[in-house]
């Protein structure tokens, strides 16, 4: 699974689209591109949109990361469509999360098989930021939602997951997510619609491969209005996720008691940027010249994890996310556990995991309870 960007070290790979011509630039007009260049990357690199939704689904898959090839019937099929088949029980799960800076992180999954072999998911995650200073251009305090006058901005996504096996050893499945994003007053509520495509295959009696592809078409078209009129356009990262996992032991009904899984991540995101070429003023029109630049950032990274169950209804799990993303700050190690337990005719999972967040700025915690039906 991927997750919340934090100062990734993407690299421009795309080509040049402007009025502007090469062979003429002038060594300045070259220095403002390149500064034009690292302006794009800045923002791709820690506001890409649909952060929050790159934290995965449920503790479990902060715990162990690297998820998209897990057939054991844990790994939820928002992180792969083709791990729906392998879905257990009918069941809902509710995941909560206690993040720093102001951060907040909710989900919803409800999911269960189909007959004769496909299974389906379904659920709604929300992702926030409470407490912003907002400030106008000359500095002076903004009116905000909140009633000590900060903003809040809040990003939901409602997805929609179906698999199927093609044989015991294939499964493939497909994925729908419906982004939106809400700022303030000035700014219309934009949306974004992704799809994800993914499969796995049994490779060995004890080892399975996955691959997926997220966000495909997934983009916000930004406007507002009032004194300040704006439109932009903000393009989700189409991330492709590879990996292997490896299943030992048995706890019954197929269940593995040892997971250990690996994936890899390519990040593809377009940008713009756009550099400021001067003042045009016509009478009383005063208006600004730009030119826009379209490049495409890259990254890759990578993930590992594992869970081991110690007795029949107690898991721990160990997992390290963005390897190879940057600095050895920027690595971020988990730790939790699962807990199962049978209540009357209900299936109760809970599931705790406790995540260093870069350069030790902040633990995150996060919680999940299911209830198998």
């Amino acid at each position: 699974m991927g997750h919340q960007e934090w100062g990734t070290e993407q690299k421009p790979v795309g080509g040049w689209r402007s009025a502007a011509s090469r062979s003429s630039a002038s060594a300045p007009r070259r220095a403002g591109w390149a500064l034009a260049l690292l302006l794009a990357a800045a923002p791709a690199m820690a506001q890409a949109p649909g952060a929050f939704f790159r934290m995965g689904m449920g503790a479990r898959s902060l715990a162990v990361p690297s998820q998209v090839a897990d057939r054991s019937g844990y790994a939820s099929p928002y992180l792969n469509p083709a791990l729906a088949p392998f879905t257990a029980a009918q069941g809902v799960e509710l995941t909560a999360g206690r993040l720093a800076f102001g951060r907040s992180w909710e989900g919803v999954q409800v999911a269960a098989p189909l007959q004769p072999a496909s299974g389906f998911a379904g659920g709604v995650i929300h992702g926030g930021i409470d407490g912003i200073d907002g400030r106008d251009a000359s500095g002076y305090p903004t009116s905000g939602q909140n009633e000590d006058g900060t903003l809040r901005a809040d990003e939901y996504a409602f997805f929609a997951a179906f698999g199927t096996q093609f044989s015991s050893r294939v499964s493939a499945g497909v994925g729908l997510r419906l982004y939106r994003n809400q700022l303030f007053e000035g700014t219309r509520a934009p949306t974004a619609i992704g799809i994800s495509l993914g499969t796995t295959a049994q490779l060995t009696d004890r080892v399975s491969a996955g691959v997926v592809v997220d966000d495909l078409f997934a983009r916000y078209e930004w406007s507002s209005t009032g004194s300040a009129s704006a439109s932009a356009t903000d393009y989700f990262p189409v991330r492709v996720r590879g990996g292997l996992a490896y299943a030992a032991g048995d706890r019954g009904e197929g269940r593995p008691r040892l997971t250990v899984a690996a994936e890899g991540e390519l990040f593809v995101q377009p940008a713009e940027a756009r550099r400021f070429d001067g003042v045009d003023v016509i009478v009383t029109d005063v208006s600004q010249s730009t030119t826009t630049l379209e490049v495409t950032l890259a990254d890759v990274q990578g993930r590992v994890g594992g869970e081991y169950w110690l007795t029949d209804g107690f898991a721990a799990r160990l997992g390290l996310d963005r390897i190879g993303a940057g600095e050895a700050g920027e690595l971020r190690p988990s730790a939790g556990f699962g807990i199962e337990q049978r209540v009357g005719e209900l299936d109760l999972r809970v599931d705790y995991t406790a995540v260093v967040e870069p350069f030790g700025s902040a633990l995150m915690h996060m919680a999940t309870v299911r209830l198998g039906l």
